[in-house]
């Protein structure tokens, strides 16, 4: 028996039987943000296993419209921004082994309607992006996790073409690009992607780029952003116009190469594109669409030259998805379907990023946004 085993053993990596020990996790917590003016009290927690889809609830924190979150690099903070006149960005403990969240302060954004938050590398500062009042501002973290006041605000300025969406600076998100060095944010209400060089340690961390902003087409509304896995590419959403945009990226320089539609042949409906993921293969481009469309659309991504091509199209089986994730294994895409009160599980063909509803809905209410965290402690 033990010579049997030995053979095994020793031809398991041919056969294809190698146990891998550096594979990631493959349980997680998908942690979801709400609006609260209807039946959610704020924030839910639930795992998510990944081998199999299932979704189970853990447990709900109270707090105010918090429509967009981030999980610190090493999962040991949430953090969360209300979207209200007078907007707050909270900070929350996360225990990996039970999702429990527990509240530790919060601070003014100093701006309106927050409907962004992001972090850097190192958990020292957060940013966040408030759209009614356009501006961008940044909140350094303290050892603990807690958050400071804010030390450095960058206002928006200028109108676009539509009068009824653009009549001023609407700041929709603010992130870091790959390589840590710039934080772009986008602005609706100007059709531009500003851009800020990032020093970490000075007390004003962001000073503009050269150039200082990358315009689009005029009244799209630029919305959100990703980059691909080789930092080569960047894919921004037109919120407005239901377009994708592609850029070569190198060094916090952006050049244009595509813009492609999200739309069907003869649509004529109101749209609201929404969120825009690449899988972390990097083969496949996924994009949400509101308004009358409600769905996600796939594209293939050209290995060298980071080009779209249309794939599929596919019903979120919901009104409004307003945000999705890829699980960090990229079998399984998730929708916050906001105007029908559910998440809707998808899984994914890696073969050709096709998606194919999987499993029954997840019943919460007005779901806006949807972040994974790791269910073991970072190390």
């Amino acid at each position: 028996m033990k010579k049997v085993l030995l053979i095994l053993a020793l031809l398991s990596p041919v056969l294809g039987y190698s146990q891998d020990k550096k594979k990631g996790p493959k349980t997680f917590d998908l942690i979801v943000g709400s609006y609260t003016s209807g039946k959610s009290k704020g924030i839910s927690v639930y795992r998510f296993y990944a081998e199999t889809g299932r979704l189970a609830y853990l447990n709900e924190v109270e707090v105010s419209n918090p429509s967009y979150l981030c999980v610190s690099n090493d999962n040991k903070y949430v953090y969360a921004v209300s979207e209200n006149d007078d907007s707050e960005v909270s900070a929350y403990g996360f225990d990996p082994k039970s999702g429990q969240l527990t509240f530790i302060n919060k601070q003014k954004t100093n701006g309106a309607s927050a409907c962004f938050v992001s972090i850097d590398e190192d958990n020292k500062n957060i940013f966040t992006a408030n759209y009614s009042s356009g501006n961008v501002t940044v909140l350094p973290l303290a050892k603990d996790g807690s958050i400071q006041p804010v030390t450095q605000t960058i206002q928006g300025k200028g109108t676009g073409v539509d009068k009824s969406r653009q009549e001023g600076p609407h700041a929709h998100m603010s992130a870091l690009t790959p390589d840590g060095k710039y934080l772009f944010y986008t602005d609706l209400g100007t059709d531009k992607l500003n851009l800020f060089r990032y020093h970490s340690s000075d007390k004003t961390p962001l000073t503009p780029a050269s150039p200082e902003s990358v315009s689009v087409t005029a009244g799209s509304g630029p919305r959100h952003f990703d980059f691909s896995p080789d930092k080569k590419h960047m894919y921004l959403i037109q919120e407005m116009t239901a377009n994708v945009t592609v850029f070569d990226y190198n060094g916090g320089k952006l050049k244009q190469t595509q813009s492609i539609t999200m739309l069907a042949d003869g649509f004529k409906g109101g749209v609201g594109a929404a969120d825009i993921h690449v899988s972390p293969d990097g083969k496949f481009l996924y994009v949400s669409n509101r308004g009358e469309a409600n769905d996600i659309v796939v594209y293939s991504i050209a290995p060298e030259t980071g080009m779209l091509t249309f794939v599929a199209r596919t019903s979120t089986y919901g009104k409004g998805p307003r945000n999705f994730v890829i699980d960090p294994t990229g079998s399984f895409l998730l929708v916050a379907n906001q105007n029908s009160d559910n998440i809707i599980t998808f899984k994914i063909d890696k073969a050709t990023g096709k998606l194919n509803v999987f499993g029954a809905p997840v019943n919460t209410g007005n779901p806006v946004c949807l972040k994974f965290a790791s269910a073991t402690a970072a190390k």
